[in-house]
């Protein structure tokens, strides 16, 4: 598999580095390891003499008030960003809120900076689960049937939209956050009859809810490295396999006793595999994503492919899906983190 950060070496040793990480939203522990994970793969000796050495790898932590800690010191963003060559590269493990919807890279751009992974107007569309729906579907992308509840709407005439929403629940639904992720307020439901009060619950996140049909099938998720103007490649498909009676959900998927994943897949056919990377591909190119994504999918037995979502910021934590498929294809977790940052570098030249 083509690796970018071989092509890009000698810039990735010159370059200043910021591990930026923490935030503001639901997903903030989340963030937290895979901040540290990334910083420390970064800083650490290269297992292979064709590795570059980062120069200067520097951790930025966004408290809850939107202070950085930076460099020992408790700085406002701008603060923190005058104390930065222009060179400065920011690997984004932020997950979520405002460090995934398109306005901390804004705020970047703003300031004349580099930064892993996919511009504003990807990250925002993708932070927005039904309009990336709506704009893969284009792209011959299968997605499941659903209805935006929105929180006015829902204060408005309740009864109303709760009858377009068990229309959708004849057999089953998920109701989740439009916007949220790590399915933090995220239900799988068989019937209706807790239809109404999980509403509420996402509701209850200051989001708006999407409420889905529900898909059975086999869940696994697709990461795709490469810039949407470029070559693609898809690594190979991750099943995810939640204990009995369980779906993918918060503990499921950061527990050590959480999810068994598989990579390659052992409850998916070999010869559907190569579709899964191809539409993977496709969403990852629609939505405009840069850098790298992981697309998750439900595989039904019957159909086509079913996504669910992008991630355009997959998280990085020793638990996490991308790390696991880049393994397959020979990749380090060090190795990974130099991939991405190239990625970077590839679309600022561009």
């Amino acid at each position: 598999m083509n690796r970018a950060w071989q092509r890009h070496a000698d810039e990735l040793q010159r370059r200043p580095i910021v591990v930026l990480f923490g935030g503001r939203s639901s997903e903030r522990e989340v963030s937290l390891k895979s901040g540290a994970a990334v910083a420390a793969a970064l800083e650490a000796v290269p297992a292979e003499a064709s590795e570059p050495r980062t120069a200067h790898v520097y951790r930025a932590q966004i408290e809850l008030d939107g202070h950085w800690l930076f460099d020992g010191k408790r700085l406002t963003a701008g603060e923190a960003l005058t104390r930065l060559s222009p060179s400065t590269l920011f690997f984004l493990a932020l997950h979520g809120g405002e460090g995934e919807d398109g306005r901390v890279q804004g705020f970047l751009e703003s300031m004349g900076f580099a930064y892993t992974g996919s511009g504003v107007g990807a990250s925002a569309l993708c932070m927005n689960k039904s309009q990336t729906k709506a704009v893969v579907q284009q792209d011959g992308v299968r997605v499941a049937r659903g209805v935006l509840i929105r929180a006015g709407a829902w204060r408005q005439d309740r009864a109303a939209a709760l009858r377009v929403a068990e229309a959708l629940a004849t057999t089953g639904c998920v109701v989740k956050p439009n916007c949220g992720g790590s399915s933090v307020a995220t239900f799988v439901l068989d019937d209706a009859r807790e239809l109404e009060s999980k509403i509420e619950a996402a509701l209850a996140t200051g989001d708006d809810a999407l409420v889905e049909e529900r898909i059975r099938g086999v869940e696994c998720t697709v990461g795709v490295l490469g810039n949407a103007r470029g070559d693609l490649q898809s690594l190979t498909p991750v099943e995810i396999e939640p204990k009995a009676g369980r779906f993918f959900d918060y503990e499921e998927k950061y527990s050590a006793q959480g999810a068994r994943e598989h990579c390659p897949p052992i409850h998916i056919a070999p010869e559907q595999l190569p579709e899964l990377g191809r539409l993977a591909q496709n969403a990852h190119r629609a939505a405009g994503c840069e850098g790298y994504s992981r697309i998750d999918f439900l595989v039904p037995q019957t159909g086509a492919p079913v996504m669910l979502e992008i991630n355009t910021l997959p998280g990085m934590t020793e638990r996490s899906l991308l790390p696991q498929a880049a393994a397959v294809h020979g990749f380090s977790y060090r190795q990974l983190c130099l991939e991405i940052l190239a990625r970077a570098l590839e679309r600022r030249t561009r």
